[in-house]
């Protein structure tokens, strides 16, 4: 399944409806908290700390697009990417789950330890940070045609899907946890510091007012 189809319209549907419910709670959501929990603990540990600049720009552009999916929902009544209620213990907004948010939670830090340690390296005259960050965004891409063809992932319109996923999001996924480490720490946190602000004035506007 390479693109999205109009016959998923009841499944996004029956999903929209299961956001934030509780319903399928279960104590795995506690389990892979503390996971998350000790990953970055032990990356300050090592004093990592470019590996966790790559986590936390990856995570909070991952949240600013998670937000604005859910914006696309509310506005045109389905959003690009939708999570179903069946393989997860919690919806956190309706195009991602607590399973999936915390793995893009560690994404960053996992890719970023595949870097070279010289950011200028060049790898077939195009720059590493560059020609890693396009192929974990293929890669991750290709997982997402996996998972569109299950029952856990949903894609409703017909012009979304692999090809559009792979450009307009992997890639600025990566390019943020690939580029921003490499910067001076006060940009690493005027860029994450600012983003999460954004992420959390959004989220405090728009779910009080239902609109995600």
């Amino acid at each position: 399944m390479w693109f999205g189809n109009f016959d998923n319209k009841l499944f996004a549907d029956m999903a929209r409806e299961a956001v934030r419910r509780t319903d399928n709670f279960h104590w795995t959501f506690i389990a892979i908290l503390a996971f998350v929990v000790y990953i970055y603990a032990s990356e300050y540990q090592r004093k990592n700390f470019k590996g966790i600049a790559a986590g936390l720009a990856l995570y909070m552009v991952h949240w600013f697009y998670e937000i604005m999916n859910a914006v696309i929902c509310a506005a045109t009544g389905y959003a690009l990417w939708t999570v179903s209620a069946k393989s997860t213990s919690f919806i956190l907004l309706i195009g991602v789950s607590w399973e999936l948010s915390m793995m893009f939670s560690i994404a960053g830090i996992a890719t970023h330890k595949l870097l070279p340690e010289d950011p200028k390296k060049k790898i077939s005259g195009i720059n590493n940070r560059i020609f890693f960050a396009v192929g974990n965004a293929a890669f991750f891409s290709l997982v997402e045609i996996f998972l569109a063809s299950t029952p856990a992932f949903i894609w409703v319109y017909p012009w979304w899907g692999a090809i559009p996923v792979f450009i307009t999001t992997y890639i600025p996924f990566f390019l943020a946890a690939f580029l921003v480490p490499d910067t001076k720490p006060k940009v690493q946190r005027i860029f994450i510091g600012s983003l999460a602000a954004l992420n959390a004035l959004l989220l405090c506007i728009l779910i009080p007012l239902g609109v995600i």
